[in-house]
């Protein structure tokens, strides 16, 4: 037998922030730094440290010692710090695709400057792992993955069933991708701390080596042993070498070595047996008890989940395809400055909101940024791409509406168009705003680019305060006359813009109240019962109760949840269903439901919380007093569209409770149908065996869908990420989880986590034939990004006032969903990605050059895109 090594990785697991807001944990980052430092320097013995995979840690530390950036510098090239290959550690599932992909690639950009970096993918505290995770590694450069959850160990001495896809007899494995990817995968069967604070003093020494050794070889594959010495914020062991020393001579037929993850995976290579389990696709803890897969974190403090992915999505699907559409100035700088904030929310304690109330203001603040720099970019954009319109044959007031999003949009616009303007910096106020005040307008109408009237609603806004910032002078003050012009625009192309003239011109098109909340293909009415029914046109089918809202008591906490045993499910009454006026091309509606809650937990369960009894042991009741609670929906309804969508306004005023909308369409099946990061999941609607939360809850992006043989019904939603499958046919949409404490190994007050705020929530839904899947997809993805409307002026330019900049094979084929058009960090090639959301090989009658996730050159691609696959295309340089 060949003869045992234990390869000690030193390291410290560092939470940005957590249990400690950010700056108190920089200071003790900073002391972990300097410990470092001097260790290097009075012990040779002492190799390396593992800086938890992630770059930022040395940001945060230069921001208190920057001094020192040439002593980081030396010992990375040294190899005795080791850093990356990413940015952050982040949450895989409550972040968007692109935010997976760019945490890497802004990882490695930035680390060019620091040197060599450990081709290692490594995601110790992940609560679950994403099953695209092994192609975006290969796609990377890295064939290695080191995780902490989702898989089950079980020993070489126990069988693997065929039916326990998530058991591996050793804590090496292969792990494939939703598209055949493979890495090896290193589980942390032992956690990531199995290794930590190791004695010096031979008898107990002997007693940690004996149970760690044992504990180790019952999941090793091979005689090499990994031990990680460290744990969450562990200051480094600054007596490792003489322990090691003791371990040595404690046990002189082992081989203990200070060792990398680097080494330690060359050394596994060299002897991994053949009879390797192959553990498929995400991995979610999907075969154990279900209490602590950590599902619920996609629920906690809603809010932070909203603004990150209407941030998310300002940064993706608007300003950076708004760049290449405009052929501007490419803004690299400042792009990577939103970017790197908008991950410093991505970590799992972060946007997973299972941390203290600090971390929510702070993260909120950072969201707040990145939303002013987008909005920024895109006004630049905007402003100079303004200037090359060719809007000479127009007249009128001009505006535009750009789709930015690489879906086919139907929408509401609203825009607010300045009709004239006057700088009242003479001082002479009051004139200026009475001439404002006294312009009569004619009567006004929108048209078209071929002068065809397009109905609209015109309302005067009377006269406001404006300001404009100029490039090349000081700022204008005014007081502006401005009219707001809403309408439909219907069927914009992917990547295009449309030019309107509002100008004088008696309109065609009356503002009729609705009617009927209905098109030609759904009803929506109230019937005798006051139940709200949905009817199917196109098969005179009625689907009575599709919507209705539940509430139940919550005695968990930040990470999971738990209702108190033995007490009821609160149903929602609908207390009124009116029609709401709207501009022609739509229909709308508003609801109103009544719950009567419980104002919070009995008394009993802060006792619990502070005796730190374990959630499920937990027998606290809600208490008597009840509240009411009003949930507003408003509906809409596109004269030619089948999506129906939702917005549900409710203010909080109770505490540890869940509330969920119930979506129902009739449609019945054992499995349904998600997306995650890039990749089309199949889920089924039944737990494992083994599974014993009462509750079943699984993560999604956008769309949730359920088939059976003739129909699917998908559910759509905004800033929503936690849902469950009930009784195989009723989506149970979470729209928010109050609790009051953070969990884990403490008592951590949360009291921010109750969530006492208003809300408001966008989810939509439809009913298709199972043909239609890959339409309705298409149209949850639309749902996301909203139309970009801006006020542009008569002059000649080189840009025709309409047109569509990308014509793609990519956006005709229904399969594909693309997730990104953009410029290159470091060249100037234009690339577009997108996936397979099929499971089918799909051919292609074109052959593209690519990039790597990395976007380094990879020549063609090939003719067909397996299922599931990840491609990024080069379709132009910048001009």
């Amino acid at each position: 037998m060949k003869k045992e090594t234990v390869h000690i990785v030193s390291h410290s697991h560092w939470d940005r922030e957590w249990y400690l807001p950010l700056e108190e944990h920089r200071m003790r980052l900073v002391e972990l730094f300097d410990d470092l430092f001097n260790l290097f320097e009075t012990d040779p013995e002492f190799k390396s440290f593992h800086l938890d995979g992630q770059l930022i840690v040395l940001e945060d530390y230069l921001k208190i010692r920057p001094q020192n950036e040439e002593k980081l510098k030396r010992y990375i090239a040294e190899g005795r710090l080791i850093v990356g290959p990413f940015y952050i550690l982040q949450d895989d599932f409550l972040i968007t695709s692109e935010t997976n992909m760019r945490n890497t690639l802004v990882g490695h950009v930035e680390g060019k400057k620091w040197g060599q970096m450990p081709q290692i993918g490594y995601f110790p505290d992940t609560f679950g792992n994403m099953g695209q995770a092994p192609q975006l590694l290969q796609q990377a450069g890295i064939d290695v993955a080191f995780f902490g959850r989702g898989v089950q160990p079980v020993g070489f001495d126990n069988q693997v069933l065929p039916d326990n896809q998530y058991h591996s007899t050793y804590s090496e494995m292969i792990w494939e991708g939703a598209d055949g990817s493979q890495v090896l995968g290193i589980l942390f069967a032992n956690w990531y701390s199995n290794g930590n604070e190791i004695p010096v003093d031979e008898e107990m020494a002997k007693e940690y080596w004996d149970k760690k050794l044992a504990d180790v070889r019952k999941y090793a594959s091979t005689s090499q042993y990994l031990m990680m010495n460290g744990c969450d914020h562990q200051p480094v062991q600054k007596d490792l070498t003489k322990a090691l020393q003791t371990a040595q001579s404690l046990y002189p037929d082992i081989n203990f070595v200070h060792s990398t993850l680097e080494d330690y995976v060359r050394a596994v290579r060299a002897e991994l047996p053949e009879d390797m389990s192959v553990i498929k696709g995400e991995l979610t803890s999907q075969e154990t008890d279900g209490w602590y897969t950590l599902a619920n974190t996609a629920s906690t403090r809603i809010h932070l989940k909203q603004e990150n992915d209407k941030s998310s999505d300002l940064l993706e699907h608007v300003v950076e395809p708004l760049i290449v559409m405009t052929q501007g100035e490419v803004p690299r700088d400042e792009l990577r400055y939103a970017w790197k904030l908008l991950l410093e929310n991505a970590p799992h304690d972060s946007i997973c909101a299972c941390s203290i109330d600090n971390i929510d203001h702070d993260m909120s603040n950072r969201y707040a940024k990145v939303q002013q720099v987008g909005r920024f970019l895109c006004q630049r954009a905007l402003e100079n791409w303004e200037k090359k319109l060719d809007t000479s044959k127009l007249d009128g007031y001009l505006f535009t509406i750009i789709n930015t999003s690489a879906e086919k949009q139907t929408q509401k616009i609203a825009i607010d168009i300045t009709i004239d303007k006057r700088d009242f910096r003479d001082g002479q106020l009051e004139k200026h705003y009475q001439d404002m005040q006294d312009i009569v307008l004619p009567e006004l109408a929108v048209y078209n680019t071929d002068h065809q009237e397009v109905a609209a609603q015109i309302t005067d806004l009377g006269v406001s305060f404006h300001y404009d910032l100029p490039r090349d002078k000081f700022r204008s003050a005014t007081f502006a006359r401005k009219v707001r012009v809403t309408m439909v625009v219907e069927g914009i192309a992917p990547f295009s813009w449309k030019t309107y003239q509002l100008k004088a011109g008696v309109m065609t098109f009356s503002d009729k109240a609705t009617q009927a909340l209905e098109n030609g293909v759904v009803s929506i009415v109230m019937n005798d019962k006051r139940q709200l029914v949905w009817s199917d046109k196109r098969t005179g089918k009625e689907y009575p109760e599709f919507l209705k809202f539940e509430d139940t008591g919550d005695l968990g906490n930040e990470y999971v949840q738990m209702a108190p045993r033995d007490e009821p499910v609160l149903f929602s009454e609908l207390v009124s269903f009116e029609l709401l006026p709207a501009c022609p091309g739509m229909k709308r509606g508003k609801l109103v439901h009544r719950l009567m809650v419980p104002k919070e937990m009995a008394e009993t369960l802060k006792d619990e919380q502070e005796r730190i009894v374990e959630f499920k042991n937990r027998t606290s009741k809600r208490s008597t007093e009840l509240e009411e609670l009003l949930i507003e929906t408003e509906i809409c309804l596109y004269d030619h569209s089948p999506q129906v969508q939702f917005r549900s306004r409710f203010t909080n005023t109770m505490k540890d409770h869940r509330l969920r909308v119930l979506l129902d369409l009739g449609v019945s099946s054992n499995s349904h149908r998600a997306d995650s990061i890039y990749e089309t999941v199949v889920r089924s609607n039944h737990p494992h065996p083994s599974w014993e939360n009462p509750s079943h809850p699984y993560r999604h992006r956008t769309f949730i869908a359920l088939s059976d043989e003739e129909n699917v019904m998908t559910v759509s939603s905004k800033g929503l990420h936690e849902y469950e499958i009930l009784d195989g046919q009723t989506v149970a949409l979470t729209i928010l989880r109050a609790v009051g404490e953070m969990g884990d190994w403490g008592y951590f007050p949360a009291h921010g986590g109750q969530c006492l705020r208003e809300y408001e929530v966008g989810f939509a839904l439809e009913l298709q034939a199972v043909g239609q899947f890959y339409a309705t997809v298409h149209r949850a993805q639309a749902f996301q990004t909203d139309l970009l409307a801006t006020q542009v002026s008569s002059h000649t330019g080189a840009v025709s006032a309409d047109g569509v900049a990308l014509i793609h094979p990519v956006l005709e084929e229904e399969r594909f969903c693309v997730t990104s058009l953009k410029v290159a960090e470091e060249h100037d090639s234009q690339l577009l990605r997108y996936y397979n959301l099929s499971y089918e090989t799909v051919p292609l009658d074109y052959q593209a050059q690519g990039v790597d996730l990395l976007e380094q050159p990879i020549g063609l691609l090939s003719r067909t895109v397996r299922g599931q696959e990840i491609r990024t295309e080069i379709i132009g340089e910048r001009s």
